[in-house]
């Protein structure tokens, strides 16, 4: 019996090199001990000596292999560890298993994976920092319970959504500091060490108040998607109980007064919103796309424009419209008298959706079940904003704002009114004029577009 000890509970890279050696080794999985730290092992087992290497292209493992190790190694299963070396091991004379989705060790793997996987996004979306005066400056601290070992794994996350900010987050196992410039470790801690609040958390009431919906609200899916152990981090939680009672006049009551004051609450509201979108996961979009792409312009526009999704190039700067269909919008805006800076501009989709082929990757229409899913952000970016008028470009744009299928070629041309009570138009999207293949009738559409902006520019004069 072999043991091998790995210093962490998330050490993959240790986790690795020790199934390397025992791979090339050929020690069947069933005389591996796996262990963390000190503790207690087999009895009769002896400590796994380093062994040679494996030699160059003797066995490899396919890439969906390592992924999925990368995840399920963060798991709480204490299993984990030997049940990804039974996989790799039978991987040596089965190199297509990982693809058996039906196969209980891959489908165990699979499930354990997920859960660290949803575990992370817990994590980012129900994490509150609060605030705390030290000697050397103002500190932000955090405390949170993950059910995995997920916290050093999601630390560049954090570093990077809150890179200027001096920060700590506590947890049970490890805590994680930045000071600015450099990520360190300190032992676990306990909740009493994390502070209970702070003036900060006016900030989200404020904005959960102003965003929330008794309406839309369903009991059950909130509950599965923010269970109530993440409720005692969130000082917006204690807001629902009363929203729910006080249902839409307590919600229109917050809505204006952020509406009263441009620039401040409307804006922080706004700022929060689009942060929480970063982990949207309401479709299956997110995985492939590179980042969320929110809409963008002032909190006070009396235009609103709604396309479909974002492109390649947007998905890559995370802006939206800034792609050849984006450079088309401007010019025709320009052409038209509107004035850019006065418009939000967002999209019904907020991931890029693409089919694959080769170094390139194609435009995919969504289809009706991601744009449903994506129809709550525009109902927040619209509960915001409170554009004036509101324009779909393409059939997208429009069965996202509507809730239903409607033709351009009859909708066209005129004022129509959004389930919510607002102005709205319909045009095409600026991509179909790229598309077009004639000369005359691209030349021809683009005025008619042109047209239709200097009707709608003319609609908030």
């Amino acid at each position: 019996m072999r043991v091998v000890t790995l210093s962490e509970p998330d050490d993959f890279d240790g986790w690795r090199d020790a199934a390397r050696e025992l791979i090339a080794e050929d020690v069947p999985p069933d005389d591996v001990v796996w262990q963390v730290g000190d503790e207690p092992a087999d009895l009769f087992a002896t400590v796994a000596e380093p062994a040679p290497a494996p030699a160059p292209g003797a066995f490899s493992v396919p890439r969906a292999f390592l992924d999925l190790a990368r995840s399920a190694i963060l798991g709480s299963d204490p299993e984990r560890f030997a049940l990804l070396y039974t996989l790799l091991a039978r991987l040596r004379r089965e190199p297509k298993l990982i693809e058996d989705r039906a196969d209980p060790l891959v489908r165990r793997l699979d499930r354990i994976a997920k859960d660290v996987r949803r575990d992370i996004h817990k994590m980012r979306a129900f994490l509150r920092f609060r605030e705390v005066e030290e000697e050397d400056g103002t500190r932000f601290v955090a405390w949170f319970e993950p059910d995995h070992h997920i916290v050093r794994a999601n630390a560049a996350f954090f570093v990077n959504r809150f890179a200027s900010m001096r920060w700590s987050i506590l947890t049970p196992e490890v805590s994680i500091h930045w000071d600015g410039k450099a990520l360190s470790e300190g032992p676990g801690a306990s909740k009493a060490d994390a502070p209970d609040g702070d003036p900060t958390e006016e900030v989200w009431k404020t904005y959960y108040a102003s965003i929330f919906n008794p309406a839309r609200v369903k009991i059950g899916a909130m509950l599965k998607e923010m269970p109530k152990k993440y409720w005692k981090n969130m000082p917006e939680t204690a807001l629902v109980p009363g929203l729910l009672a006080a249902a839409q006049a307590r919600e229109s009551g917050m809505i204006q007064k952020a509406r009263d004051t441009v620039g401040g609450n409307s804006l922080i509201a706004w700022e929060a919103l689009r942060d929480e979108a970063t982990g949207c996961t309401r479709c299956p979009l997110y995985k492939p796309a590179t980042q969320t792409v929110f809409g963008e312009g002032p909190v006070d526009a009396p235009l609103m424009f709604v396309g479909e999704q974002p492109g390649d190039q947007e998905d890559l700067a995370g802006r939206p419209f800034v792609g050849p269909a984006g450079q088309m919008f401007d010019k025709a805006m320009a052409e038209a008298g509107v004035d850019r800076s006065r418009a939000y501009v967002t999209n019904a989709v907020k991931h890029f959706k693409f089919e694959q082929r080769g170094k390139r990757r194609i435009h995919a229409k969504p289809g009706a079940g991601e744009i449903d899913a994506c129809r709550w952000w525009i109902e927040q970016e619209q509960m915001l904003i409170k554009p004036k008028v509101t324009v779909a470009l393409g059939a997208t744009a429009a069965r996202s704002l509507f809730g239903k299928v409607m033709t351009i070629g009859r909708e066209r041309g005129r004022a129509l009114q959004l389930p919510d009570g607002g102005e709205a138009w319909i045009t095409v999207h600026p991509s179909y004029l790229l598309r077009l293949p004639d000369a005359a009738q691209a030349a021809e559409e683009y005025a008619r577009f042109v047209e239709d902006l200097r009707t709608v520019g003319g609609r908030i004069a």
